[in-house]
């Protein structure tokens, strides 16, 4: 695994003409950045957070688009579960 990190890393530097400090820094930055959101949407959805905080910290396109989601996958476990 650490060798496919480092080969993609190399190549990712190589594409983009970057240092592969840069690449780890970015991908960092990404990473906590989606697991950020990841856990401001799962305090929203277990009523930890109300929506307005929620908003405040993720911004409203990402929630509306997790409210989304959540609806779509429980329309279709209702289905399911009507079948």
């Amino acid at each position: 695994m650490a060798a496919d990190i480092s080969d993609r890393v190399r190549e990712i530097a190589e594409a983009r003409d970057l240092p592969e400090s840069e690449v780890f820094e970015r991908a960092l930055e990404q990473g906590l950045d989606r697991l950020w959101e990841d856990l401001v949407l799962a305090r929203y959805f277990d009523g930890e957070l109300d929506r307005e905080a929620a908003v405040e910290r993720v911004g409203r396109t990402k929630v509306e688009r997790a409210e989304r989601e959540r609806e779509a996958v429980e329309a279709d476990v209702d289905w399911g579960l009507d079948a």
